[in-house]
């Protein structure tokens, strides 16, 4: 049996990011850029207004009020080519157009009279106030952004700016899903006695997706070797393999067994968590091989704790595993020693403190304790009681980021 922090770190170590594509700009969001990203012109590319208003010599302003005569018009888009302040005189320009020659200021209107033919300027004015500056924001060939930067909303709006139609970007990978077990049967069906329906593929296909990965859904394998071996042949052909259930000891348990056979380099069998004990992860060349317990509770915590970190890394994130805090028990915390236990709590804020209290029953059995989680605490496994008002470490479950008040 490994340790929790063994397991996580002999997944991390076997597995880079993948290989590098160019996807078109509106699909490059929320993906991991894989090179780095040089100017090619300068942002601003020229002077420019940052404001609608006038555009003045500062000389001509020191006493205020002072009238100015308007001698032209610049609209956003114009070039302004012909157009000149000359002493005593102003133009009027609106946000984003570029300087005319002359100018070392901008006037906001609203800091005057307006008017067309002539103004009045109410407010002292500096040199050099609002005005975008060439190269201001970017200078043309630095770097603006660098490999391993996640593509958000403000790098889209740059990439556009700059003219990237084509992104490129580490590749998202393939993860085939296997579930085991002659009890299963697929979604459409009413279970008889006995059958269970196979919520688990549907589940893991979900985290996948959720982690950026493709999912590539295989069915289940039926508990005879010829199909695990079918199905398993078929699954380490995508850049990642999960199979559910048939990982234990039992006589039905074809696994580990089969993908030994099929060349698989079982790395470590047992983590020193609960739940999820029962978890196996192997490699098969460069493709890395997850082995979950069956049990639905198990399988998903499995999953957050080190399949998760895995996908992100192969997609050249460079943070993969979810930060933890402190959060405050609401009630007592027992277990026995020699394993990391995950606890699945509520949690809420009060000021600068986290409070996390149970989310119900933690027996694995339990799916609605799943469902109702908004994080899950960590207890270290030397540790066998943790008391009401103790602070434990936690992280948040699945999509919850920042809990906020609900809104009536």
């Amino acid at each position: 049996m490994v340790s929790f922090e063994q397991a996580r770190s002999t997944i991390l170590a076997s597995v880079q990011p993948l290989g590098s594509e160019r996807v078109s700009l509106p699909e490059a969001a929320g993906r991991v850029l894989a090179e780095d990203l040089a100017a090619p012109w300068n942002m601003p590319a020229w002077d420019n207004s940052a404001m609608d208003g006038y555009a003045v010599r500062a000389a001509d302003c020191g006493t205020i009020p002072v009238r100015l005569t308007v001698t032209g018009f610049l609209p956003a888009g114009a070039r302004g080519d012909d157009l000149r302040v000359e002493p005593g005189c102003a133009v009027r320009i609106m946000t984003g157009a570029p300087l005319p020659a002359g100018c070392d200021a901008v006037v906001p209107v609203e800091d005057t009279e307006g008017g067309q033919q002539e103004t009045t300027l109410r407010e002292p004015v500096q040199k050099g106030q609002h005005i975008r500056l060439r190269g201001e924001d970017v200078t043309v060939g630095t770097i603006f952004l660098r490999s391993g930067a996640i593509i958000r909303p403000p790098e889209i709006n740059m990439l556009a700016s700059f003219g990237m139609a084509l992104v490129p970007v580490f590749r998202r990978p393939t993860v085939a899903i296997l579930s085991t077990g002659d009890e299963l049967v697929e979604l459409g069906r009413t279970p008889g006695t006995g059958e269970v329906l196979n919520s688990n593929t549907l589940s893991l296909a979900a985290s996948v997706r959720e982690a950026g990965g493709i999912p590539l859904i295989l069915g289940i394998a039926r508990d005879n070797r010829d199909n695990h071996i079918e199905k398993l042949k078929q699954g380490l052909k995508a850049d990642v393999l999960i199979t559910s259930a048939g990982v234990s000891a039992g006589d039905c348990d074809l696994v580990r067994d089969v993908l030994a056979e099929l060349g698989a380099d079982q790395l470590f069998w047992k983590i020193g968590i609960k739940p999820g004990g029962p978890t196996a992860f192997a490699l098969h060349g460069a493709t890395p091989v997850f082995s979950l317990p069956g049990n639905p509770v198990s399988t998903m915590i499995t999953f957050e704790e080190f399949v998760r970190p895995a996908l992100l890394r192969m997609q050249g994130h460079r943070r993969v595993v979810r930060p933890r805090f402190k959060a405050v028990l609401r009630e007592d915390q027992t277990k026995k020693p020699g394993k990391v236990q995950i606890v699945r709590v509520r949690l809420e804020r009060d000021g600068e403190r986290w409070y996390a209290s149970s989310a119900g029953k933690q027996q694995t059995a339990i799916l609605k304790t799943m469902v109702d989680a908004e994080g899950l605490a960590v207890l270290p496994a030397e540790g066998t009681r943790f008391a009401a008002g103790e602070e434990v470490e936690v992280h948040f479950y699945g999509s919850h980021i920042e809990l906020v008040e609900e809104q009536p």
